[in-house]
């Protein structure tokens, strides 16, 4: 289905969203068409922030929006869908666009196997009526389907499209980029350079594919390095509950800046308890890259200012090597919270490999590690 027929059937001139390589049709064909505007197009931290959004955009307007998101999402909008949207509350309507990753038979990584298993079961036991749209799926079903919706939508309820992979098609391009000159794979390779048999977390997305790919190349073991492959913007809190029970280690967290914007309050918990024994690495190309680069607002926020603000005793910004190696050996001699942030560009090798180790095996490996 071409997206720009599924956006006109749906009718909605506001879209609030978080990326998915799934959704890439529609976020190139919002990006193409609005970009970043507060009036039609927003991209947000994290979903549950979206349907805030989507709600404020309806409560000034009377008109019904648009959330698009993966389905890993569900989780963030399950508070606000039932204690804000429902029709037992305030009873504000929402068209919901959902990448389904994990579906059942369809192979996927194992962060999104029982995401993909419960999708469908969220939405129903949230009461969010959804129609499944595949490679197949006219858009006269989809006419007929929206013809219901609304009806489910004047009752001030809530509706969902779920997609289907390869589902929805746009033939525009768009071009990300920024001027920054690093490159986050070689940025992880000074990473590891430095931190020798400390034990590494690492955020979700290529940043842990780039790491494994990076030891399996150094002929290193992976027991370093806990790979966040799923829960975006936890991987900081990860880092901070080993960190304190491992006050001997030095800890160190990679970091990207859509995950540390999505759960931007675990800065703040993270520079409360100050693990003198824990660094914090930042990298920020100002997108989601992992899932088809649209921008973050990252590149427009002051970083080592919101650390400092959160109680971190040290945080630097760098955007070279030279001061990337300076800082990274700095934060392994001192003895005190730190925060590395490391402006670089928005690009990855498309043969990137995947991790070979399942996600269990990587748990049992890690925690035998730091458990010696």
């Amino acid at each position: 289905m071409k997206v720009d027929k599924l956006v006109e059937i749906i009718g909605s001139d506001f879209y609030a969203g978080v990326p998915d390589s799934q959704l890439k049709a529609l976020c190139n064909y919002l990006m193409n068409t609005y970009g970043i505007d507060k009036n039609h197009h927003m991209i947000a931290a994290n979903e549950g922030n979206c349907v805030a959004l989507a709600a404020g955009y309806h409560l000034a307007t009377g008109k019904v929006p648009v959330v698009y998101m993966q389905n890993s999402g569900e989780g963030n909008i399950i508070n606000p869908v039932a204690s804000l949207l429902n029709d037992k509350v305030y009873a504000i309507p929402m068209v919901f666009v959902i990448g389904w990753r994990g579906e059942p038979g369809i192979h996927d990584e194992p962060q999104h196997i029982y995401q993909g298993e419960v999708t469908i079961k969220l939405l129903d036991d949230m009461g969010i009526k959804s129609f499944i749209i595949g490679k197949d799926t006219t858009d006269e079903e989809v006419v007929k389907v929206m013809a219901d919706f609304k009806k489910e939508l004047e009752a001030g309820k809530n509706v969902a499209f779920v997609i289907r992979k390869g589902a929805i098609s746009y033939d525009g391009k768009v071009t990300y980029a920024n001027d920054n000159k690093m490159v986050r794979e070689e940025v992880i390779h000074h990473i590891i350079k430095v931190t020798g048999e400390d034990p590494i977390i690492s955020t979700t997305g290529k940043a842990s594919r780039e790491l494994f790919e990076a030891r399996l190349n150094n002929n290193q073991s992976h027991k370093y390095d806990f790979l966040t492959v799923g829960s975006m913007g936890h991987s900081s809190s990860i880092a901070l509950g080993v960190a304190i029970n491992k006050p001997d280690r030095k800890v160190w967290c990679i970091d990207g800046d859509g995950a540390v914007l999505m759960h931007m309050g675990s800065m703040a918990v993270v520079g409360a308890n100050k693990p003198s024994n824990m660094v914090h690495v930042v990298i920020n190309n100002g997108a989601h890259e992992t899932v088809g680069g649209m921008p973050t607002v990252a590149e427009n926020i002051d970083l080592v200012a919101i650390a400092k603000a959160c109680g971190y005793p040290f945080a630097v910004s760098v955007d070279s090597y030279d001061d990337l190696d300076k800082e990274l050996n700095e934060a392994k001699n001192r003895d005190e919270l730190s925060l590395i942030e490391v402006k670089c560009n928005i690009a990855s090798r498309e043969e990137l490999i995947r991790p070979t180790t399942t996600a269990l095996e990587n748990k049992e490996n890690f925690m035998d590690f730091i458990k010696d």
